[in-house]
């Protein structure tokens, strides 16, 4: 099977950040995607080009178009929030984004009328019917196919790092689950879903695909859900490990950390030099630490099993790629990831307005109120 890779700008960036909606009274989710998707279709019909529909009811998606700059993405997801705002503020519905809502019921929600998502619920069951998460997609332009999978497996030397910068999913079904990221360790459920194969070359990925479509796995190359994907018909890497983040001023760090990655570990081949790669088993460890202790994670760093705490070596990356923000122009982005470490990240906000609050009803108003402000209001005791 021949898989063509798209031509893609080099470090182009685009962005995809799935919203819940939800009430503003309750705080509970609203099934009102579609009123929302319909009220903002074009005039002549179709789709929106930056609103589009996801699996459940009480899901909308704003997305980018292709950008030159993390803060030309943020312009572009400014803009699509003011227009839904313009159709949910008159129903009494707010935006809010987390990797789980905290206390909503997954038996309650209602699935999009589709014969895709329909497909999916029938094969996965009570895994699919579970799927209410929320996740951010950061794609960037790769310029060459054969960069794709060495950048891909260098990227899964940071997946800890990520995963516990937009960790934001302590609660779920109105408990504490004791892991900063839920979500993380949910999706994985699905088939196809979770780490990716350390594939060594183009082929192995196409001998893959081929498999998986001559079994009935999977009918098109996007079924394949992992965490770090290629994105053959946009041409870029599509890093698919993050939380729902609940600001868009951290969601502009994290995608600005994302962006300078690729782009740091693309001119690292064009320098001849190595990228660096760890174990799957290690990267394995890794997603399941971040994902349970969040900030606090220790991580192993490298082949020889350096370990290290995840804020000490993240304070190592953000000097090291401060020449590729200034080139990038996100310098101004990548130094809010230094404010999410120092400030705390969202699942650590959840958690202390729960215990300020006394209840998740306080857990769902911060989160809206975040979104609003669009930068945290809370900072943990």
């Amino acid at each position: 099977m021949d898989i063509p890779f798209a031509t893609s700008e080099r470090s182009t960036i685009g962005i995809e950040w799935e919203l819940a909606l939800v009430d503003a009274d309750s705080g509970d989710l609203r099934q009102v995607a579609q009123t929302v998707l319909d009220a903002v279709a074009p005039a002549g019909g179709g789709e929106h080009p930056h609103i589009r529909q996801e699996l459940l009811l009480n899901t909308v998606e704003v997305v980018t178009g292709v950008c030159k700059t993390v803060a030309e993405a943020g312009a572009d997801l400014e803009r699509a929030i003011e227009e839904i705002r313009v159709v949910t503020d008159p129903l009494r519905v707010e935006l809010m984004c987390a990797g789980t809502h905290p206390f909503a019921r997954w038996d309650h929600q209602k699935v999009t009328d589709k014969e895709r998502y329909a497909t999916l619920i029938d094969r996965t069951q009570w895994w699919g019917r579970q799927m209410l998460i929320y996740g951010v997609h950061v794609h960037v332009g790769i310029e060459d196919r054969e960069k794709v999978l060495p950048i891909s497996r260098a990227m899964l030397t940071y997946y800890g790092h990520l995963q516990a910068l937009s960790a934001s999913s302590p609660f779920w079904g109105g408990s504490d689950t004791g892991y900063a990221s839920n979500r993380a360790l949910m999706f994985q459920q699905l088939p196809t879903a979770g780490l990716p194969f350390q594939f060594e070359r183009w082929s192995q990925l196409e001998g893959y695909v081929a498999d998986m479509m001559k079994t009935g796995v999977i009918d098109v190359f996007d079924e394949i859900r992992w965490d770090l994907r290629p994105s053959p018909k946009f041409g870029t890497l599509e890093v698919r490990i993050c939380d729902g983040i609940p600001t868009l001023s951290e969601l502009l760090s994290i995608s600005a950390l994302t962006h300078c990655l690729v782009e740091h570990f693309s001119s690292e081949l064009d320098a001849g030099r190595e990228l660096p790669s760890v174990p799957p088993w290690f990267a394995q460890e890794n997603k399941w630490r971040s994902a349970r202790y969040g900030m606090d994670a220790i991580l192993i760093l490298d082949k020889g099993a350096e370990e290290e705490l995840v804020t000490t070596d993240l304070a190592r990356l953000l000097e090291r790629l401060a020449p590729v923000a200034e080139r990038l122009g996100c310098a101004d982005e990548l130094a809010g990831v230094e404010s999410i470490m120092t400030s705390g990240a969202s699942y650590q906000r959840q958690r202390a307005a729960a215990q300020r609050g006394g209840d998740l009803d306080a857990v769902a108003q911060l989160l809206v109120e975040e979104m609003r402000a669009g930068r945290p209001v809370l900072q943990p005791s």
